[in-house]
């Protein structure tokens, strides 16, 4: 039987934006001025400056907004770098309900290869999130075009202390799921025995990528590279099929130099030992074209 042109679509675009050799998913995400503040946002101040360094690093995916992409892009269509085009947020006054702002049509005259949107489960506004999310998926599987969801046990049912337990993430996984989603990106658990209790939630067709998160108390310089690092790799050793991070890595002092450090990790099996060692070459040497190829 011919596989439907909708379904064909969606497989076309989601194979841009996997790496063909690992099947691992790498994403830079620079959508959250909106959601959080931009005066505490210092890597993303200068928006057009931080993109550019992002794409010298050559990832597989940036997630973007439309007024971003419209007016930060141009240089770099053509870069083969795919767009996930971001179309809801929640708001600093508005923190458990996301807002839709933009359309899939838009996405589409744009050129995005994703559309992307959060949900925070698990309290008052969900069920509102839950039926925005239907109503675009619906609409994505008519057209071909995958959807990525940003979802997160945020809402007001859950203490801090438990964002980030496997049966609250599992439960955003298997909700991204059951809602049509094609991918997710969520918080990491902690460790890889609870995170693989997550991923075996859902089919293995469904990819669940992790976000890099709040930075822990405390940590800073190299031990918050290599925190990070080292939650990567212990991630996808427990099955995740890739990042969708922002913070850490736009305020690195060398964003180009991690890009090309991280891709590695995740696309190369590196260590986290690894990863760092090789960035630190790299931020030294500054030799970034040498590292366009895997």
């Amino acid at each position: 039987m011919a596989t439907p042109m909708y379904a064909m679509g969606k497989a076309v675009r989601l194979s841009r934006m996997v790496n063909a050799e690992s099947g691992k998913m790498m994403a830079i995400t620079v959508d959250h001025a909106t959601s959080r503040g931009i005066a505490p946002m210092k890597g993303i101040h200068d928006i057009q400056g931080v993109i550019d360094k992002i794409v010298v690093g050559r990832p597989d995916a940036i997630t973007m907004t439309g007024g971003i992409q419209k007016r930060c892009w141009g240089p770099h269509v053509g870069s083969g770098i795919s767009i996930l085009h971001k179309i809801s947020n929640y708001a600093p006054t508005s923190p458990t309900n996301d807002c839709v702002f933009g359309s899939v049509d838009a996405a589409v005259r744009y050129g995005a290869d994703a559309v992307s949107m959060g949900c925070m489960t698990l309290g008052d506004f969900q069920n509102e999130q839950f039926a925005r999310i239907g109503e675009v998926s619906e609409y994505c599987d008519k057209i071909g075009m995958p959807l990525i969801g940003h979802v997160y046990p945020k809402g007001e049912s859950v203490p801090k202390e438990k964002q980030a337990s496997w049966e609250n993430i599992a439960y955003c996984v298997r909700s991204a799921c059951e809602l049509g989603m094609d991918v997710v990106k969520t918080t990491y658990t902690g460790d890889p025995d609870s995170m693989a209790k997550v991923i075996a939630c859902v089919p293995s067709s469904f990819r669940v990528v992790i976000q890099g998160g709040d930075t822990p108390k405390g940590l800073q310089g190299d031990d918050l590279l290599m925190y990070y690092m080292q939650m990567t790799r212990d991630a996808l050793d427990a099955g995740c099929g890739g990042v969708t991070m922002g913070r850490w890595v736009w305020d690195s002092d060398d964003v180009t130099a991690l890009v090309i450090a991280l891709r590695r990790l995740i696309h190369k099996n590196y260590s986290a030992k690894e990863c760092m060692e090789l960035f630190k070459t790299v931020k030294n040497e500054k030799n970034y074209t040498d590292y366009a190829a895997l």
